[in-house]
């Protein structure tokens, strides 16, 4: 189940970036022309930050069998999920506002850069999240009722699996 975990996360992150790079496409600081955006920059660079943090966590407990990196990557998942519910927060009245008309007759309306977010995007991505974090969770309890390592076995534990003869 550690394995699916680690595929739910990798399509959250896809999905993420991709709404991260419309961010930063139609996000114009320079030009003036669009709307301020709603998203805080140091909300958005924590939530990725993050998200990259225990994404490299979860996959050095799949390579470790430390049950305590699992641990800490459920933490950062809680942190991550705590920002990204506070951008969605933050993005749902941008995508339920109309766009403000220019008041220039054949002048673009300003929108925030995250009004182009696709909606399914956004749901695929909050889904995708919230699958990993239950994921997680129940894949790292699972594995505390593994039996301990005993060494010379291998890594599934097969034998100590088998009833006695």
């Amino acid at each position: 189940m550690s394995f699916i975990v680690l595929i739910t996360w990798f399509a959250a992150v896809l999905a993420g970036l991709y709404m991260l790079a419309v961010w930063l496409i139609e996000n114009d600081v320079r030009g003036g022309t669009a709307a301020p955006t709603r998203l805080p920059v140091p909300v958005l660079l924590g939530h990725v930050g993050l998200a990259l943090t225990g994404f490299v966590l979860w996959v050095s407990y799949l390579v470790a069998h430390q049950e305590r990196l699992a641990w800490a990557s459920i933490g950062v998942l809680c942190g991550i999920a705590l920002l990204g519910f506070t951008m969605f927060a933050r993005w749902i009245p941008v995508y339920r506002a109309p766009v403000a008309v220019a008041g220039l007759a054949g002048a673009p309306a300003a929108a925030p850069a995250e009004s182009n977010f696709p909606v399914a995007v956004v749901a695929a991505h909050g889904m995708f999240a919230v699958s990993t974090l239950v994921l997680a969770i129940v894949a790292t309890i699972t594995s505390l009722a593994r039996p301990a390592s005993v060494p010379g076995l291998p890594c599934c534990h097969a034998a100590a699996w088998r009833p006695a003869p």
